[in-house]
């Protein structure tokens, strides 16, 4: 592809929302089935939306400071701690900081690649190439959605918040790959 910058930014938001879709689905079923409450769950999953949205006030000047490449590669980070915390233990505590994670790091990692594709579009393609990026994002989170409950019904927990950390890995180095053709870019102009 002669945009190579331009897929790069559309794996990253795939990517993170479709990591946050998969761990974020099975929670309530996850935490019922280890003998929580309803409410207990329900109060999980309220403080994972408040962490998806409440940064969004700083997200953009983080973004403006360090570079939306970095503020994707934290929340491929924020999405592997996430991960890794879900898979170390199913007390009350690892689920709350497991979402809280999950949440801040699709932030980060959504808009951060929100940024990096439309630093790479004329005005004349942004419709094009943000409905196709919103295309693939939801087909991306549709299939993490279907995945996580087969996940969850046939296998674990566990093995949910491993393919996480899969995919925030794939999130991560795909952003770092696109700094790499970007920091090329520039040293041929």
């Amino acid at each position: 592809m002669q945009r190579p910058r331009l897929v790069w930014a559309i794996i990253c938001g795939a990517g993170s929302a479709a990591g946050m879709t998969l761990l974020m689905t099975p929670p309530p079923l996850a935490m019922v089935g280890c003998g929580f409450s309803d409410v207990q769950a329900s109060d999980v999953i309220r403080w994972h939306v408040v962490a998806m949205f409440a940064p969004s006030f700083v997200t953009g000047s983080i973004i403006n400071r360090i570079g939306a490449n970095k503020v994707v590669i934290i929340g491929a980070v924020l999405l592997t701690l996430s991960g890794i915390i879900a898979m170390s233990g199913i007390l009350l505590t690892n689920f709350y900081v497991s979402l809280v994670l999950l949440g801040v790091g699709w932030n980060f990692g959504f808009i951060g690649a929100t940024a990096m594709l439309n630093s790479e579009l004329r005005d004349d393609e942004r419709p094009l190439y943000q409905g196709v990026n919103d295309t693939i994002i939801a087909l991306g989170a549709t299939l993490a959605s279907f995945a996580s409950g087969v996940l969850i019904a046939s296998f674990s927990w566990a093995l949910v918040a491993a393919v996480l950390i899969a995919l925030s890995i794939t999130v991560g180095l795909s952003s770092m790959v696109q700094m790499r053709f970007s920091a090329r870019d520039r040293s041929v102009a």
